[in-house]
């Protein structure tokens, strides 16, 4: 599979000092550490605002972190397509939940490295909930999942606590809303409440 990224170690260097100039002039800390582990799903929350991406990206460059994302087949075209492909961008069809599920876990099973990026609620507006696509994907790869959070009440970003799937769905998203409860979101009236959606 293609690297994405951090290519280079020039890069990742020039890249981390980036990243730590901006936090600072704008005032965010890191918090927390990344799990040892080489394969599992970091989803980050909560999602209110398209500053989100930003800061998001920043903190993943102050963590060395270098995740894949999905994003829908349409970005893909050109001139797009290899910009989408170096920021680590899988193409998926999004009117196909359960293929974007069996794709990821398939990608899982085929790398030794392998760390996927995914905001949970799937919206930067005020949902009934969060999709259960991240739970699904962690499950049937058999990895955990790393919440990781922007709190702007705080000005901190960074890493909390590593979650293994246990199957039991309800007990472990109450785990993660547990969790969640204290971080606020740029525009909190937008959040959406850690619960998975429910389709009418």
């Amino acid at each position: 599979m293609h690297h994405t990224i951090f290519n280079t170690p020039v890069l990742k260097h020039f890249l981390l000092g980036i990243s730590l100039f901006f936090m600072k002039i704008l005032g965010w800390k890191k918090a927390g550490r990344l799990p040892d582990e080489k394969k599992f799903v970091v989803i980050v929350a909560p999602h209110t605002s398209c500053w989100d991406v930003f800061y998001g990206v920043i903190l993943a460059f102050a963590f060395r972190l270098d995740p894949c994302f999905v994003a829908k087949k349409e970005l893909f075209r050109i001139p797009f397509a290899t910009l989408m492909k170096w920021l680590g961008a899988i193409p998926v069809d999004r009117d196909s939940k359960s293929h974007t599920v069996e794709q990821m876990t398939d990608l899982f099973d085929k790398n030794k490295k392998f760390i996927l990026a995914i905001a949970p609620e799937g919206t930067r507006h005020k949902a009934k909930g969060w999709k259960s696509g991240f739970y699904h994907i962690a499950a049937g790869a058999h990895v955990p999942v790393q919440l990781a959070f922007l709190d702007y009440s705080t000005k901190t970003g960074g890493a909390g606590p590593l979650i293994f799937p246990s199957g039991d769905l309800e007990r472990d998203m109450q785990k993660i809303g547990a969790f969640y409860s204290t971080v606020k979101g740029k525009h909190p009236d937008k959040a959406s409440p850690v619960v998975i959606r429910i389709k009418s």
